[in-house]
């Protein structure tokens, strides 16, 4: 069992940076691919990306771009997402998400964070 709690959200102005944070409880975590997720209320739940169980290999969904970087840390069973010159279009709540698996689908996932609101003011 691995519970996800997410923090970092709030209102930030466009151009700025962010990071997102997402703490995990388990003893699994260093097991688990990790992966971030964002929705809106007007489109389903997109992946951000997702990070091998060691870390070493990053993978992002076709909706990021080269702003978006995830990292872990496995000692402190945290997982991040870095975001950069942060738009408009990025406004969405962001999840967490683990599972034993490497897929682009949030079918594959099988632990959930609750999310972080994002919002990026113009």
């Amino acid at each position: 069992q691995v519970q996800l709690v997410e923090s970092g959200g709030g209102l930030v102005q466009a151009g700025g940076s962010l990071r997102l944070s997402c703490i995990a409880s388990g003893r699994t975590f260093s097991s688990q691919v990790m992966a971030w997720f964002r929705q809106t209320p007007e489109k389903e739940r997109a992946l951000v990306g997702f990070i091998t169980e060691s870390g070493d290999t990053t993978y992002y969904g076709d909706s990021v771009d080269g702003r978006f970087k995830i990292t872990r840390n496995n000692a402190q069973i945290t997982l991040y997402l870095q975001i950069s010159s942060l738009k408009s279009e990025d406004t969405a709540v962001y999840y967490c998400a683990a599972g034993p698996f490497q897929s682009y689908y949030s079918r594959a996932y099988v632990y959930w964070g609750q999310g972080t609101q994002v919002t990026v003011s113009s």
